[in-house]
């Protein structure tokens, strides 16, 4: 993981899981932590969720229904797990990927390649707070474990808003709120005693596992998130649960 930078004074104050850090610092935390672990995130992915991540991922497919000829923009997106699977439903359609840090990128491009997508992709360097696209460009807006790392998540669901057609539709796959106490209680064991040190085992790196952790908890709930998609214009909000909560799907229209 990246040195910390410099604290900014005069920046607003945000989290970086457990840690309170200036809003302007958060963004080169998350770039740290990506960098580190790219070339390792889909098999850690696996190890993590035991492989339950590729259910969840199909559950949003199913959900999305990709039809032909539509464009879809996957933000946080780097190593090409909903692109793909959109693109495979889909066969006419199209997709940019749009990722703030390079080296996922680079790892997606990799996996493009070998799945013969490469043609109908675009890999695209970007914030989701201020996305480098025309208003109104997209059918389909999609980030999957990645909204929780945005700086300011209100900014990124309004930018969603902003670059999707009329009639397009958001679908944000994140880990939330177990409502079960117990569940709740043997899910956090779990995640704080083992998943950094299963990092440090097969990334060289437990800090950045251990933010991914605390960042989870740090997320809002399920009905707070789905507030803060209203708020940005979506209608037809809604969400399902998968795994007893471990994950929700979220779903909006631009109507």
């Amino acid at each position: 993981m990246t040195d910390h930078p410099q604290s900014d004074p005069t920046s607003p104050e945000t989290h970086f899981g457990a840690r309170t850090v200036p809003e302007s610092e958060k963004k080169g935390l998350v770039q740290g932590v990506f960098t580190s672990v790219a070339s390792r995130y889909d098999l850690m992915n696996d190890l993590m969720s035991g492989g339950v991540h590729r259910l969840w991922k199909d559950a949003m497919m199913d959900w999305l229904a990709p039809r032909p000829g539509q464009t879809l923009l996957d933000v946080a997106g780097g190593t090409g797990d909903i692109a793909f699977r959109f693109l495979k439903r889909a066969p006419s359609a199209t997709a940019t990927i749009c990722d703030v840090t390079a080296s996922m990128l680079e790892a997606g491009r990799g996996r493009a390649d070998a799945e013969n997508f490469a043609e109908r992709l675009d890999w695209v360097a970007g914030d989701a707070m201020a996305l480098p696209f025309r208003a109104s460009s997209f059918d389909v807006f999609t980030i999957a474990f990645g909204i929780r790392n945005v700086t300011r998540p209100q900014e990124a669901l309004n930018e969603a808003f902003r670059v999707l057609k009329p009639g397009g539709r958001l679908m944000v796959l994140e880990f939330s709120r177990v409502p079960n106490d117990a569940l709740r209680r043997a899910y956090d064991a779990y995640s704080f005693n083992v998943i950094p040190g299963m990092g440090k085992l097969v990334t060289g790196d437990r800090d950045s596992y251990q933010y991914l952790v605390e960042s989870i908890r740090k997320f809002p709930d399920q009905d707070t998130f789905a507030s803060m998609i209203r708020t940005a214009g979506f209608e037809r909000v809604a969400y399902r649960n998968l795994s007893l909560g471990i994950a929700a799907l979220h779903s909006g229209w631009k109507i």
